[in-house]
């Protein structure tokens, strides 16, 4: 957004990179789009591990993705969401208080929001967590 004359309305950053761009003047922000979302799977160690976005979104944690047993494929499990998430709306994710409650999974506030999906949710904000399926669908709802 910021290398445009003007915003771009809708941003999804997919597991954004972590090594090397924790200081970093050029790293993903949040205004950087009127609407910007994280989908953070890979989080600490190849992805960015705190809040980058208007809404930041940590399924299963952030780490560990269901049906991955190496970093690469946790990192790209992001793109994986993404995609499906295009064609069937979105995955819900429940709202949590900090980035270390939504990994810990300590999610006790109220509200949910779909991660992902086509429409960009301008307004919203704040910390989600939802648990996927290991293989497609990876949506549980």
């Amino acid at each position: 957004g910021r290398n445009v004359n003007g915003q771009i309305a809708y941003i999804t950053a997919l597991d954004p990179a972590f090594p090397l761009w924790i200081t970093h003047n050029h790293k993903f922000r949040e205004d950087d789009g009127l609407y910007t979302e994280i989908i953070h799977t890979n989080a600490g160690l190849l992805g960015y591990i705190g809040t980058l976005g208007h809404v930041d979104f940590y399924p299963n944690g952030g780490i560990n993705m269901p049906g991955c047993d190496t970093q690469e494929c946790d990192h790209e499990r992001s793109f994986h969401y993404l995609a499906e998430s295009l064609i069937s709306g979105g995955f819900t994710g429940r709202r949590c208080a900090t980035y270390a409650g939504a990994m810990s999974n300590n999610c006790i506030l109220w509200g949910t929001l779909n991660m992902g999906g086509l429409v960009p949710k301008i307004g919203s904000s704040g910390i989600y967590r939802m648990e996927t399926n290991a293989s497609p669908p990876f949506s549980r709802g």
